[in-house]
């Protein structure tokens, strides 16, 4: 796992890009802390750069950018979970490795398939390949969008970087977006493709960039993409197969040459996770978990029955209210695009820091695929309240009542309009207020990005799926987990989102995966035997903290929002009466944090 920069640059000295890359690097230096390399092709005015979390191969073997052939060069970003099936295929084929890491594979396979090898791909991964014969660079990026990667086209060429303030701080392009504090008060996070920069763009996830030297022009092509059918309907078979896929996948994400563990919250898909890769690992695993004082919020009695089952050191870490007083400045300084969220990761991966992890596994993605939120059994009625005409929608716009006020959201079209009734932050008309614009103005905003496709939502569960994984994961939980992660040189790995666990999963048929009264009822009966009851019956809590009890008596949160403006502070004052939820806040606090408001 790595940071990757890069840059092409026809119009500035081959030195000047170099410093620039450099820099880029610099700045990522915390998401690749083990090495770091520059590669130039001063005919091409083409630099790469890497910073590297050594996981496989630790030795100098692995270091990057790497060549293959004094053809193919890269940096690379992830983990190719199927790397030892493509080796053992390109040997038999006549190729020769020289280390024993997945990024020769990577290059080996370029050289063997061409385009056609992104997709044999299984993992989660954003590099850049240059061939430096027919003079051609490729950007890609993997079908679930775990892994990061942001470009930025201009008159002089092509920049890319696995953050956004390396790619802007060394671009020299200070084009600020102008409308993402509207879609950050929407969304409570920035959806792909917008950006805190108007010039630099997220490469879409299962799609690469194809850039020639020779005609200075690009163009996107899809890898891959997943899908929704009903091929399984046989329950048992269904219950198999997920076992197999699962375990399968949980495997594989254990490989690696350095200290690994598993994320242990005191939930089901953890629980999961925790459980099969203690079965599997050869040696013993760690598991880390994070208590509180405060015993609404803390999970540690879960945790503590997992552990009693699990073949694991254990590391739980007591984490007190003077801890987030005194890292509270310094996690908002962590945020690349502005998050309402990650606090939790920056704490855990902070604490699998401590105790010598450079990979941990997160049980992320089950309540996406599987139906662990809300709105798999409120899409439906959502679906029909959209259909009201639009006076009746937008009659409680002013409301102080988010159910009311919120559901002025359901005006737009399809998902989008859904998702923002069901999770939306602030009303267009509180936008509209907090930022001294027009109402009419947010609403064209709004309509206009993100481009959602069209899904039929009446197939509710699938639906509510799909808008799970791609707005609320993609847009929030991974990018928060890859930020914070590797913000502490750690990476997450999150084998639910394997390519063949999500694949799977979206072959079952609804009355299959969604069926039973608990939420998850399917992860349920088909690892129940792996569990404590107590874990999966009770109500579902989250990773969350003690976050309003906390807020509500921090003193640089109080300030921040002391400094903004007359609406900010009216909010500020709502919470501490109980009146607006924490994430709410903290959307507010962090664009006070950027000098918004």
């Amino acid at each position: 796992m790595c940071r990757i920069a890069g840059l092409v640059d026809f119009l500035n000295p081959i030195a000047e890009s170099k410093h620039r890359v450099e820099q880029m690097c610099y700045l990522q230096k915390h998401g690749g802390p083990d090495d770091g390399g520059i590669f130039v092709s001063e005919d091409c005015h083409l630099v790469l750069g890497n910073r590297r979390l050594s996981l496989l191969d630790l030795g100098k073997e692995g270091h990057m950018p790497m060549s293959y052939n004094n053809q193919y060069h890269i940096t690379y970003n992830g983990e190719i979970y199927n790397h030892l099936v493509l080796k053992n295929e390109l040997i038999s084929l006549g190729h020769k490795f020289s280390n024993k890491t997945d990024t020769e594979i990577i290059l080996a396979a370029f050289s063997q398939w061409g385009e056609l090898s992104f997709q044999k791909l299984k993992g989660m991964f954003a590099f850049a390949l240059f061939d430096s014969i027919e003079k051609e660079l490729y950007l890609v990026r993997d079908a679930a969008g775990i892994k990061p990667l942001y470009y930025l086209m201009n008159d002089s060429g092509l920049g890319f970087a696995s953050e956004v303030r390396a790619l802007q701080s060394s671009i020299n392009d200070d084009s600020i977006e102008k409308k993402w504090p509207i879609y950050f008060m929407a969304y409570g996070h920035l959806p792909e493709p917008i950006t805190t920069f108007s010039a630099i763009k997220p490469l879409p996830k299962g799609f690469f960039l194809k850039y020639s030297f020779a005609s200075k022009k690009y163009h996107f092509q899809s890898i891959s993409h997943f899908s929704y059918s009903s091929q399984i309907k046989d329950a048992s078979f269904a219950h198999e197969e997920v076992e197999k896929v699962l375990s399968e996948a949980v495997n594989s994400h254990l490989l690696a040459d350095a200290p690994i563990g598993v994320f242990l919250s005191g939930g089901l898909d953890s629980g999961i996770i925790a459980s099969i890769a203690s079965d599997t690992k050869k040696q013993q695993l760690n598991s880390l978990s994070i208590y509180f004082e405060e015993e609404k919020y803390s999970e540690k009695k879960y945790q503590d029955m997992m552990i009693q089952q699990l073949n694991c050191n254990y590391h739980q870490l007591l984490l007190k209210e003077s801890d987030f007083e005194n890292s509270f400045p310094e996690i908002l300084n962590s945020m690349d695009l502005p998050s309402c969220d990650g606090i939790n990761t920056w704490f855990i991966s902070k604490h699998a820091a401590e105790k010598g992890l450079k990979a941990v596994l997160s049980g992320l993605g089950g309540d996406e695929l599987f139906g662990g939120y809300p709105s798999f059994n409120r899409l439906h009625a959502s679906y029909y309240l959209q259909k009201l005409p639009n006076f009746i929608k937008m009659a409680g716009k002013r409301s102080a009542l988010k159910r009311l006020s919120r559901t002025s959201y359901l005006r737009l079209d399809g998902l989008k309009g859904i998702y923002l009734f069901l999770r939306g932050h602030f009303s267009p008309y509180e936008i509209a207020q907090q930022l001294g614009a027009y109402e009419n103005d947010i609403w064209n905003c709004l309509d206009e990005l993100p481009n959602i496709v069209q899904i039929d939502t009446s197939n509710d569960k699938n639906a509510a799926s799909w808008m799970e994984f791609n707005l609320y994961m993609q847009n929030q939980l991974l990018r928060d987990a890859d930020i914070m992660g590797m913000k502490h040189g750690v990476e997450i790995r999150v084998p639910f989102l394997d390519d063949g666990v999500v694949r799977m999963a979206n072959k079952i048929e609804n009355k299959i995966k969604y069926k039973g009264k608990y939420p998850k009822q399917f992860l349920i009966d088909t690892f129940h035997h792996r569990l404590p009851k107590e874990i999966w019956d009770r109500p579902k809590m989250g990773f969350s903290f003690p976050f309003s009890q906390w807020l509500a008596k921090n003193n640089y949160a109080k300030q921040l929002m002391m400094e903004g403006n007359q609406m900010s502070q009216k909010k500020y004052q709502s919470f501490m009466e109980g009146k607006l939820h924490w994430s709410h806040l903290m959307t507010l606090m962090i664009m006070n944090h950027r000098k918004v408001i």
